[in-house]
């Protein structure tokens, strides 16, 4: 009995290593969108940086900065989401974006806060990485392609931050 223990108590422990803290592989989906139609926008972030990698389109838009593209990376096609919680945010109002900015936009905004460290202080959409989260703007949620485009953009920022790319202008 004590070498049966013995063994068994070896096997359990080689079947524990390696297995590290890392989180399951998918989403925490708090959308209206099925897990397949995440997939499906994470497979296309994939796809996306394995082609190029556009390290500042935010810092072009905001100061017409010249392009950070770099080649593509095949890595992409190896990273996957984990667990990464995917949420709506209801849309901060058109007065509340017009005192905070000057922007004039009817209601809904399609805008959020977005959180520090953020170089903007609302958007479409933001992410975080420690735990890695998505936020959107509620009313992007049913607007078809823009809400895939905005997923899209957000998931890529995933895969980049996974791969040890800046995201400062991202």
């Amino acid at each position: 009995m004590t070498r049966r223990g013995g063994l068994l108590l070896l096997i359990s422990l080689l079947l524990s290593c390696g297995t590290g803290s890392e989180e399951p592989v998918g989403f925490v989906n708090l959308t209206q969108h099925t897990s397949s139609d995440l997939w499906a926008i994470w497979r296309s972030a994939q796809q996306s940086v394995a082609l190029q990698v556009d390290l500042n389109p935010l810092q072009r838009s905001l100061y017409n900065a010249p392009p950070d593209i770099l080649p593509g990376d095949a890595r992409a096609l190896q990273v996957v989401p984990r667990q990464i919680s995917v949420a709506s945010q209801p849309d901060v109002s058109s007065s509340v974006l017009f005192d905070a900015t000057g922007v004039d936009r009817p209601d809904p905004t399609g805008m959020i806060a977005c959180p520090s460290p953020c170089n903007v202080k609302y958007a479409a959409a933001y992410s975080r990485y420690g735990p890695e989260i998505t936020r959107f703007a509620a009313s992007w949620e049913f607007q078809g392609d823009n809400f895939s485009m905005i997923l899209q953009y957000e998931f890529e920022n995933h895969i980049l931050q996974a791969l040890g790319y800046s995201l400062q202008w991202r």
